[in-house]
């Protein structure tokens, strides 16, 4: 049955319309994004055979083009639609950052460098450059690979604090593994890179760990 021949209160449309898109499973969000379906499948029937195949929606999200336009009902469009929609999420995200303070609005703060670093295979340490009202001037990658002192570099963070005129930052980095638990390295870099910092009246608000759906802060656990 067409999905249009549904009773109202069942079409994922409808649903989002009178009861807000918080409320619908992936599959009828995914059923909204794709619109239409294909010969013998309705868009919810194809939307929930994409999230078999694909495991989550987080995974189909991040499928590359090549897998993603393999797939029945895709192709190159909706790969660039769905890029379209993700960068319009990024960049909602950091004008929220660029308008508000990132302490008070730590949530969407989380959500920001989730999206940005979850889906790395390998550790990225970022920074968020705040001004004196803690809104966002500048998110960097700055250094990759396994993080420990060795190759985080405290004089490299401290020059581009300078440059971006910030008066305070936000440390991040993912864990590829999904365990968001702080290392001991990571603790040690935290506090090296403070130390530095204190020397130019620069704060530390914050060191991010980005796992598998979780973060943990440094501040909420009262490591700063």
């Amino acid at each position: 049955m067409a999905i249009k021949d549904w009773p109202a209160d069942e079409r994922p449309r409808e649903k989002l319309l009178q009861q807000g898109a918080q409320i619908l499973s992936d599959a009828e969000l995914l059923a909204i994004f794709l619109r239409t379906g294909v010969t013998g499948l309705s868009a919810v029937d194809l939307a929930r055979q994409l999230l078999s195949h694909f495991g989550s929606l987080r995974s189909l999200l991040e499928a590359d083009q090549q897998h993603f336009c393999q797939q029945y009902g895709l192709g190159p469009a909706k790969y660039a639609q769905l890029q379209a929609v993700l960068e319009m999420s990024q960049r909602h995200l950091e004008s929220t950052l660029n308008r508000g303070d990132a302490l008070t609005d730590a949530a969407t703060t989380k959500q920001y460098l989730q999206h940005r670093l979850r889906a790395y295979p390998y550790e990225v340490f970022a920074c968020l450059f705040l001004d004196t009202k803690h809104r966002m001037i500048s998110f960097d990658e700055l250094f990759s690979g396994t993080i420990d002192s060795a190759n985080v570099y405290p004089r490299e963070v401290v020059k581009r604090a300078l440059d971006h005129n910030a008066a305070a930052v936000i440390f991040a980095h993912n864990h590829p593994s999904g365990i968001a638990e702080p290392s001991q390295a990571d603790h040690s870099v935290t506090q090296k890179l403070k130390t530095a910092l204190d020397l130019v009246n620069i704060r530390v608000l914050d060191h991010i760990i980005i796992g598998d759906g979780e973060t943990v802060s440094f501040a909420e656990m009262g490591q700063l």
